[in-house]
């Protein structure tokens, strides 16, 4: 089956693979483009993946002002200056930044939620779930479900990337990782809005 060779690239980009290989998983996939992620992942091909593991020490602080309302500063680490000072990387923190400014997350992932906070929107969606009259037999399944999907919202990288919702921040940063070749980490970010009050 002919593939497109858009889908080709773009698999190439987000996975750091060849795009021999790119093309062989879209293939055997008959051209759907998450099922030939979800295999080349399954597999262990992500180069991006493998990458995590490498220190990332490096990069840059960050900031997007949006009309003198709204500010973020945002720090994203690399492995090295050189791809620190790289065009690419810099864009794609303003485009972090950016989405910040738009959505408003609480944490950069999930793992950052303290777990007194997961317990207390556990509880206050079970409360709910109960008082809705849902089966009790299905109560824990509907509120694991809604967990999973308050916090998605909440989290930087698992937001629908405002430039982009048919990705998620946290692939848009992978994308990044795979074209640039090193670890990239969000690690940290501080968003002000005029006459917010803490």
């Amino acid at each position: 089956m002919s593939v497109d060779i858009s889908q080709v690239k773009r698999l190439k980009d987000l996975t750091g693979v060849g795009l021999t290989d790119a093309k062989a998983a879209l293939e055997s996939s008959n051209g759907d483009f998450d099922k030939a992620l979800k295999e080349m992942r399954a597999k262990g091909l992500t180069k991006a993946e493998k990458r995590g593991e490498r220190q990332a020490t490096a990069g840059v602080i960050g900031s997007y002002n949006h009309d003198n309302r709204i500010g973020v500063i945002v720090e994203i680490n690399c492995e090295t200056d050189f791809v620190a000072r790289n065009e690419l990387f810099t864009n794609m923190v303003k485009d972090v930044a950016m989405h910040i400014a738009a959505t408003n997350p609480e944490y950069v992932s999930v793992d950052q939620i303290p777990a007194s906070v997961v317990k207390q929107v556990e509880a206050e969606l079970k409360e709910k779930a109960i008082k809705e009259g849902k089966p009790a037999n299905m109560v824990d399944k509907i509120v694991s479900g809604q967990l999973d999907k308050y916090f998605a919202e909440r989290c930087l990288l698992s937001q629908p990337f405002v430039k982009n919702p048919e990705q998620t921040l946290g692939d848009f940063v992978k994308e990044h990782n795979a074209r640039l070749g090193e670890n990239i980490v969000v690690r940290r970010f501080r968003r002000l809005a005029l006459g917010e009050i803490e």
